[in-house]
């Protein structure tokens, strides 16, 4: 019977277990967005891993909003990537990583913009904390032209291929969480009258057109793409996301995709990306033909009935990644997980990130 703990083949790679890493924003990369030895070490000592997806990665400056994030654009940048490549290669884990533009959640004074870019001026909701730890309520952004839409998907293309040049093993492009293209994709933040708007298949179109760059650039088994269909971040929200999602679904069959992702909180669990809308993974499931990552607060129980339940082919784990790097170990095990210091997720030295000891367990007698 195929469980968590089964391999699979995920693009071009045979995968050694369906235990996969979920994306994790950590801010730990330096107002330059470089990855560094402490990055690699971090990601290193969760190798076991089925397939690491690594942290939301700007594609460019305009497009990175979150201090301490990385990106992958400059030079610096793409040879901090290949120390992580290489650390977690050495560990004989696989790494993929998440490509980002924030949109209209890219506050001005990190990205040196006038304003954040979206798909229509609708402000996110919400704040977030400014340089001087301050919250910022975000401003109201301006939507895209069709000649900035056709450069960022250029740009998308480019990160894919620095991926690559970095030795990493592919990209997510992230599509969720109501960043850039989430935010043309749902209807709630989507207003536009051209090519770009009105009908699911039209608000999939940016979309659409990134994934294609991506694919012709690195190749597409070595391309996925993450949806959070029903969460709710920042206010973002569409009224038939059973339907806008399986359109979106639907149209990525055509490149044969390493995998499509998809970040749904149930409803009776507390969590900033719960949802009070029915979860739809279940159509996006009969829409899409190929690999399906399912996400969202599951543990091992409830992950091995879902693959068992064909509801997805892997499952992603993101929190319970933060102080527990050998995760498929404990799993496997039934041994009890370490506990996060929530105080330390997003600051800026090791201590609650690469600190955390893999479990030690009683020589047998």
């Amino acid at each position: 019977m195929t469980d968590i703990f089964s391999p699979i083949r995920v693009g071009r790679y045979d995968l050694k277990n369906r235990v996969f890493m979920a994306p994790l924003t950590r801010g730990r990369t330096g107002a330059e967005g470089v990855p560094g030895e402490i990055n690699a070490r971090y990601y290193a000592q969760r190798a076991t891993a089925g397939l690491i997806i690594a942290e939301a990665t700007a594609i460019n400056q305009a497009g990175k909003g979150w201090p301490g994030a990385p990106g992958i654009f400059s030079d610096e940048q793409v040879a901090g990537w290949k120390q992580v490549a290489d650390a977690v290669h050495e560990q004989g884990g696989r790494i993929f990583v998440q490509i980002w533009h924030m949109g209209r959640a890219a506050l001005p004074v990190y990205t040196g913009q006038d304003a954040p870019v979206s798909a229509s001026p609708i402000a996110a909701e919400g704040a977030i904390p400014g340089p001087d730890g301050v919250p910022v309520e975000f401003p109201t952004p301006r939507p895209l032209t069709k000649d900035e839409i056709s450069e960022i998907v250029q740009d998308f293309a480019q990160a894919a291929k620095n991926a690559v040049e970095a030795g990493l093993d592919g990209v997510e492009i992230h599509a969720a969480n109501n960043f850039l293209l989430d935010s043309f994709l749902r209807d709630g933040t989507n207003e536009r009258t051209d090519e770009y708007g009105g009908s699911p298949e039209n608000r999939a179109r940016f979309l659409i057109e990134v994934v294609e760059a991506v694919s012709n650039a690195i190749g597409a088994d070595r391309t996925g793409v993450r949806f959070s269909p029903t969460a709710s971040p920042f206010g973002i929200r569409d009224s038939r996301p059973a339907e806008t999602f399986a359109v979106a679904a639907e149209k990525l069959n055509a490149f044969e995709l390493a995998y499509l992702h998809i970040l749904e909180v149930p409803k009776n669990i507390e969590h900033m990306m719960s949802s009070d809308q029915d979860p739809v993974v279940a159509d996006i499931r009969k829409a899409y033909n190929g690999t399906l990552i399912l996400n969202g607060q599951y543990d091992k129980d409830r992950a091995n009935a879902s693959l068992a339940a064909g509801a997805g082919d892997a499952v992603s784990f993101g929190y319970a990644y933060v102080a527990n790097p050998d995760l498929v170990a404990r799993m496997q095990g039934d041994h009890p997980l370490a506990t996060a210091n929530d105080d330390l997720l997003y600051t800026p030295d090791a201590e609650g990130y690469s600190d955390y000891p893999a479990l030690t367990l009683e020589p047998a007698e």
